[in-house]
This record gives structure tokens, C-alpha cells and sequence, in this order.
């Protein structure tokens, strides 16, 4: 894996993980645009090889995750996600950042039923009252979303993981 790739796929992850927090979907339109440049970027260094390789990372990054998407667990947009990062990163990193992704996803869920407890409520109002204005995001929306028990943008795991697997592989 070269630095190109990773810095197609940083861009990829930073672009998701801003539509993400913002709206809760990831775009059809990104996913696409990714994926597409990913097969053309393998195609024009390694010719067919380059496709065949682009094309068995996504279906590394896709079937696992449509997996969780049919158990109710993750949004269809995080499935073409990871299928688009693996056409960029092959299968063995794409599988990393999955299982990475699936860890702090776990410790982040360990954190929200914590904070759903009367103190945890407070401490979220508390640290949204700090953290929320300094991203910009709105402050009522923010506490809405977290008094409702929602399901968690699963990109809050995704873009650390990225980061854990980037730090190990470099």
C-alpha cells in the first residue's frame, strides 16, 4: 500500500465521518464517487490485476458488513462504506479497520449505557455544554440525540480505527 492510498482513503473517511455526524447517513454519491476512483486508480498502476485486487478488498469490506446491516446493526451507507475502503486498502487492512471499528464501537456502546444512567445524563449535559459549541454542532440537537437512546454514527468507531490501523501499519 502506497501513500496515495492512504491518503485517498483519509480523505474518504474525513468527508464520511463530517456528512455522518452531521445528517446520520453516509451518501450514495460518496460512496460511489470512491469506489469508482478506487477501481480506476488499481486499474491504471496494475491493469486487471489492479481491478481483480480492488475488487476482492471491496467484497472483504463488503459482506462482513452487510452481515451486521441484515442483524439491524449498522445503516446500508457503512456496508458501500467499507466496500469502498477496501477497493483502496486491499482485504488484510480493510479487515483491520473492521475489527478495530467493531471494538470502539463496543466500548463506545459500554459508554452510552453508562451515560443513560441518572449521573451519566448529567456528565453528558456537562461535557456537551464544553465539547459541542468548540465542533459547532447544535447544542439542542446534540442533547436530543443523546437523551433518546439512539443508535451512534457508526463512524465515531470507524475514524479512530482507521487511525489505530494507520499508526500500526506505518
Amino acid at each position: 500500500m502506497n501513500i496515495t492510498q492512504l491518503v485517498a482513503a483519509g480523505l474518504f473517511l474525513a468527508i464520511a465521518f463530517i456528512v455522518d455526524i452531521r445528517k446520520q447517513i453516509i451518501p450514495n454519491w460518496l460512496t460511489a464517487a470512491s469506489f469508482a476512483a478506487a477501481i480506476v486508480y488499481h486499474a491504471v498502476l496494475g491493469g486487471m490485476e489492479g481491478i481483480t485486487a480492488a475488487l476482492i478488498g471491496a467484497a472483504a469490506g463488503f459482506f462482513p458488513l452487510l452481515l451486521l446491516h441484515l442483524a439491524k446493526g449498522i445503516g446500508a451507507g457503512d456496508v458501500k462504506l467499507f466496500a469502498a475502503l477496501g477497493a483502496w486498502l486491499g482485504v488484510w487492512t480493510v479487515l483491520q479497520v473492521l475489527l478495530y471499528s467493531i471494538l470502539y464501537a463496543g466500548a463506545i456502546g459500554i459508554c452510552l449505557v453508562i451515560m443513560n444512567r441518572t449521573f451519566g445524563k448529567r456528565l453528558v449535559e456537562g461535557a456537551t455544554a464544553i465539547f459541542v459549541p468548540a465542533v459547532g454542532w447544535r447544542k439542542q440537537q446534540w442533547l436530543q440525540w443523546a437523551r433518546s437512546g439512539k443508535k451512534f454514527p457508526f463512524m465515531l468507531a470507524v475514524a479512530p480505527a482507521a487511525i489505530t490501523v494507520w499508526s500500526i501499519i506505518s
